[in-house]
């Protein structure tokens, strides 16, 4: 085992004992994981090995917990890097195999890395899967199946146009916005005396943090 895995696995306290027999992790970069099929979103570890990348997450105070949610290498259809016009900061790595889909958010540096780190982890498996196969000659029934069977990952650059207010920085800005009009508007009021004053700006507050609440949710 290579000094990369055994540094991972002495970092992510509990990931040994979730490996499978000759897997081994490779790479690590701390993500926000977003299971879109399932409408499940995580603070936890990236973790690609050999054989899978998985989000990973174990804590044993106060209570255990474990999450781990994992995508088979060989399984991987489709692999986007994504960048949101409003979104300077944090890229988006979309992960499909057909069925579930993944997306990871990081800053711009460790998605990228990610995304690289995936292609190449990729592109080894595949001729490797492929010299396992049985010599079959072209066009036979048996070569056919064989090529239909084999698995190809399509790797993409996306951008991706979002207004601001259904972004992120705009549901931030504001949620921020709201909260500093409640603060401005009690402390009117309470130097006035007069609820006329800072009403408003409490009411204009509170509107602008339950509008960037539900478009939080509706964001997810």
């Amino acid at each position: 085992m290579g000094n990369t895995s055994q540094k991972i696995l002495a970092r992510l306290k509990g990931l040994q004992a979730h490996l499978r027999e000759g897997e081994q992790p490779l790479f690590t970069i701390p993500v926000i994981w977003e299971n879109a099929t399932e409408k499940q979103t995580n603070a936890c570890d990236l973790v690609l090995t050999n054989q899978r990348v998985f989000g990973y997450i174990f804590t044993s105070f106060p209570r255990e917990r474990l999450f781990l949610d994992a995508l088979e290498l060989e399984s991987i259809k489709a692999v986007s890097l994504r960048q949101k016009n409003f979104d300077a900061v944090f890229r988006e790595l979309f992960v499909s195999d057909g069925t579930k889909k993944i997306y990871l958010r990081a800053t711009r540096k460790k998605i990228e890395d990610a995304y690289a780190a995936l292609q190449a982890t990729i592109g080894k498996s595949a001729p490797a899967a492929q010299a396992d196969a049985p010599s079959t000659e072209p066009g036979t029934p048996q070569a056919n199946q064989s090529a239909a069977s084999t698995p190809v990952t399509t790797f993409g650059r996306q951008q991706v146009k979002q207004t601001l207010e259904r972004s992120p920085l705009g549901i931030t800005l504001l949620l921020v916005g709201g909260l500093l009009l409640e603060i401005i508007g009690v402390l009117a009021w309470a130097a006035t005396g007069e609820a006329q004053t800072g009403l408003p700006l409490c009411m204009a507050g509170i509107v602008a943090v339950v509008v960037a609440t539900i478009a939080r949710r509706q964001l997810r």
